[in-house]
This record gives structure tokens, sequence and C-alpha cells, in this order.
């Protein structure tokens, strides 16, 4: 089982609707057990809880980018839709276009990296260097295609960079995977300055924000799974 997969399956809102559905099979606690975990799974699709949830992860206000060397966007998502090929997903253009607007902005040359998510058989460095070309009129100096996650981007580009004498280099992903990038990166011997995309937005405090959303079901899912990646990458990076 993927670890993707794995993820998708213990966090909510799939993780706390199973678990719910489980707890009905106990005697006594079982239904009490059931509502609680209905009550939790409501208040993480409300943008009121979800969107500070995630705001959360953003990182701190990022440093003068004038001595960055290079730029580096990571991947995302893909989108599959046979039999057309696998083509970048939401994530991932955010990602380039804002990479793009900053490697115009500043000339410096950009890295990509992503590897192959089969059943695709283009790494989605590839993919984004395509869509890059066509869409954006921009060229990548290098593509990384063998990472499978955040820690591979940064360890297997960074061999890329250092052959090229290049240490300080701007990270482009969303403001909530950025904390995540920077340490692998930093772990990875190289000198990273955050360059998020799209900082998340605080609720409105409205009524709507109090209403149950799949919107909010997802920024919390992406908040848990980033709070639970930074902690393991903390441990990871202080282990080895």
């Amino acid at each position: 089982m993927s670890r993707t997969l794995l993820a998708e399956l213990l966090l909510p809102p799939t993780g706390l609707a199973l678990a719910a559905l489980l707890a009905l099979l106990l005697p006594r606690i079982g239904r009490a057990l059931a509502a609680c975990l209905l009550v939790l799974l409501l208040l993480l699709g409300m943008p009121v809880v979800s969107q500070p949830l995630l705001a959360s992860l953003d990182p701190p206000r990022p440093a003068a980018a004038a001595a960055a060397q290079a730029i580096v966007i990571l991947s995302g998502d893909i989108i599959r839709n046979p039999p057309a090929a696998p083509q970048p997903g939401p994530l991932t253009l955010d990602r380039l276009r804002a990479g793009a607007a900053l490697a115009r902005e500043s000339g410096l040359p950009v890295l990509l990296t992503g590897g192959l998510l089969p059943p695709a058989t283009t790494s989605l460095a590839a993919m984004m260097a395509r869509s890059l070309r066509d869409d954006f009129r921009l060229a990548p100096r290098w593509l990384e295609e063998a990472s499978r996650n955040t820690w591979e981007n940064a360890a297997l580009s960074a061999p890329l960079l250092h052959e090229a004498g290049i240490a300080r280099v701007l990270v482009v992903t969303h403001a909530w995977h950025m904390r995540r990038a920077l340490l692998a990166f930093r772990r990875a011997g190289l000198d990273p300055i955050a360059a998020p995309v799209r900082p998340s937005p605080w609720p409105d405090w409205t009524l709507g924000a109090f209403v149950p959303r799949a919107s909010g079901w997802r920024d919390s899912y992406f908040a848990l799974h980033e709070w639970l990646g930074l902690a393991y990458y903390r441990l990871w990076a202080t282990s080895t």
C-alpha cells in the first residue's frame, strides 16, 4: 500500500468517517464514540476551523531573495484521464505559474523536481518542463526525475545544483507545504529561501464560515498531513 493511499485512509475526512463506522461495532460506547467522531468531522469541514489550521503552517516572512542563485519548483499532483496522457494537476500548475513569474522577474535558472508516479510513464518533472515551455514560454535548466516525495525532491536536486556551484535557491511550493520543504532542502546542504505560493486564507467569520464544505475537509487534510510530515521529517533529520 502506497504512503499516499495510507494517508488518505487514515486522515480526515475518510479516516474519521471509517473510524465512526467501526465505532458503531463497539458495545455500549459505540454510538457515543461515533457521534463524537462525526462532530469532529463536521468541525474539520468548517472554514472557521480548517483555514486557521492550514494557515498555521505558513512560513515566516521570507528573507530577501537578492542573493539567490536558482529557482527550484517542486512538483505537486497530476491529473490522470485515460486514454489521454497524464497532465500536471492544479497544485503543480500553481507552482509552475508562480515559479515562471519569479524566473522572468529575476532571470534565474530553473530546476524542476518530481519523479515517476505510476502508472504514468513520464516523470512529473518532464510534464512540468513541457508545461513550462508550452504555457509559459520558459525552459528549465535542470530536471530531477527520480524523487518520490519532498525529502527526495531536496536530496536528489542538491547534487545537480552543487555541481553548478549553486547553494542558495528560491524554493517554490505552496505556503502550507513550505516548512517541510525548507527543512528537507537545508538537510540536503542547500540554503533555501521561501517563495511561497498562495498564502493560506483566514475565514471571513460570516455564517458561511461555520458551514462544512468540501474545501474545508481538503484544507484540514492538507494541514494534518503536513504537520505529521513535518514532525516525521524533524525526527528523521535529528536521527540521521
